[in-house]
């Protein structure tokens, strides 16, 4: 029978940690905000509330004659907050970068089933097609806002890399449309390149990432020289990339008249669908049309699930680390109050507010560690440059984003931990015999 009564303890017990850190995870902010304030007030009316108060304060005015073992707690979830929160700053700044790249207004057009520009292979029939579509803006005189691009994969030495080191770039082919298409690029350092000769202009990203970029450069791509003429900002993905006049990429690299995709602007967002309908009712047309922002967010979606995958897994199997650290830190913690507990248990005080307080106290380090995992990840990642490949073939340079968000996620975390490891050495101490605890001491 008490073999009994100890698994159902337990299976209750374990129970209870899956219900409260369900709520913990799935649970709006102002429904935990909420929670906190009925808790609070259970503090201030409740007598067993105040008194989980009282030895709450008593507990916490002995936190600095056991600073090393608290500083272990502390310590501990500060490690895991801050590679938890390091790594999701990677997957947001990713997953910013990408998305941000595209609007309602703007569309692009692929071959039928291609999942990506670089899977796709347009003809200049298709394309004469799409540009004659009505619902294409149109510029001052009268030309269709639709800009025919080729894209293609280069190779150039990574800056700060070994001697033969490549990495992978994205070297785009445009005309002059491109630019109208995309109204918040534009060059900060030097000018556009020419029509027809072998010019580069270079995004702020792909310079940072690559050597031999600066203005004036010279390097080989395709076997052909080309000069570096001037740079570029977009404030999104295209920032990674290089751009050259799209005959003369595509003359280099053998794509004959063929484009890879068509940017088109639309007389106004609520445009795309009809754009859409006038696609799929050409039989001529085996295309797919999207706008920009759904493209390039489907774009970013897989990688952005990997990388906070790994954040997780990562954070999780550190967490469990800290939880152990918080055991070990609270369970002597209990035995060297052991004397002070088993009084104010003697003197009237419930299980309860002993429970409470134990937990409250671990809590309070696990929220400095959050606190200050937070802080460490914002100060040395946030705007921190990375790259990584974007459709599996070209380099994309982004920014690492710790935002708020990610900072309560990484606190949320902390005190999850906090709750695991207080609660065993908090049950101990409401549980413990008053008189073996009192003859102990």
């Amino acid at each position: 029978m008490n073999r009994l009564k100890k698994m159902l303890r337990a299976a209750g017990l374990v129970l209870l940690i899956a219900l409260v850190l369900a709520a913990w995870i799935l649970l709006p902010w102002w429904a935990l905000l909420g929670a906190a304030a009925a808790f609070a007030l259970w503090m201030l009316l409740a007598r067993s509330g105040r008194q989980a108060a009282s030895v709450t304060m008593v507990g916490v005015s002995t936190l600095s004659q056991r600073i090393g073992s608290s500083s272990v707690v502390i310590v501990g979830i500060a490690g895991v907050v801050g590679v938890l929160v390091a790594l999701l700053a990677m997957a947001e700044g990713y997953r910013h970068t990408v998305s941000s790249s595209g609007d309602e207004r703007t569309a692009i057009v692929l071959r039928g089933g291609s999942a990506a520009e670089l899977m796709s292979v347009m003809t200049r029939d298709a394309i004469t097609t799409i540009e004659r579509a009505p619902e294409i803006a149109r510029d001052a005189d009268g030309r269709p806002m639709a800009s025919p691009e080729l894209v293609v994969a280069a190779n150039l030495p990574v800056r700060g890399g070994a001697a033969d080191e490549d990495g992978s770039v994205q070297l785009r082919g445009v005309g002059d449309m491109a630019w109208a298409v995309r109204p918040d690029l534009e060059i900060v350092e030097g000018r556009r390149f020419e029509p027809g000769k072998r010019e580069l202009v270079v995004g702020k990203g792909a310079r940072r990432q690559f050597t031999g970029l600066d203005p004036g450069s010279e390097l080989r791509l395709g076997t052909q020289p080309w000069t570096v003429v001037g740079v570029f900002e977009s404030g999104d993905s295209m920032e990674s990339e290089i751009w050259a006049d799209a005959e003369v990429v595509a003359s280099t690299y053998g794509r004959g008249s063929s484009r890879a995709s068509v940017f088109a602007r639309l007389s106004a967002p609520s445009a795309f669908n009809a754009f859409k309908a006038t696609l799929a009712a050409d039989p001529r047309l085996q295309v797919e049309a999207k706008t920009t922002l759904d493209y390039f967010q489907d774009q970013s979606e897989g990688v952005s699930k990997v990388l906070r995958i790994i954040g997780i897994v990562v954070g999780s199997i550190m967490a469990i680390g800290a939880v152990f650290g918080a055991l070990n830190t609270m369970f002597a913690s209990v035995a060297s109050r052991a004397r002070e507990i088993a009084t104010l248990r003697a003197i009237g005080f419930r299980g309860v507010p002993v429970v409470v307080a134990v937990l409250l106290e671990t809590m309070l380090l696990a929220a400095l560690g959050g606190a200050l995992g937070g802080a460490i990840a914002w100060l040395v990642f946030n705007g921190y440059t990375a790259s990584t490949l974007a459709g599996g073939v070209a380099q994309l340079s982004f920014e690492f984003k710790v935002s708020p968000a990610l900072l309560w996620e990484g606190l949320k975390w902390a005190l999850a931990i906090g709750f695991v490891g207080g609660l065993f050495p908090a049950l101990r101490a409401a549980t413990m015999p008053v008189t073996d605890a009192l003859r102990a001491a």
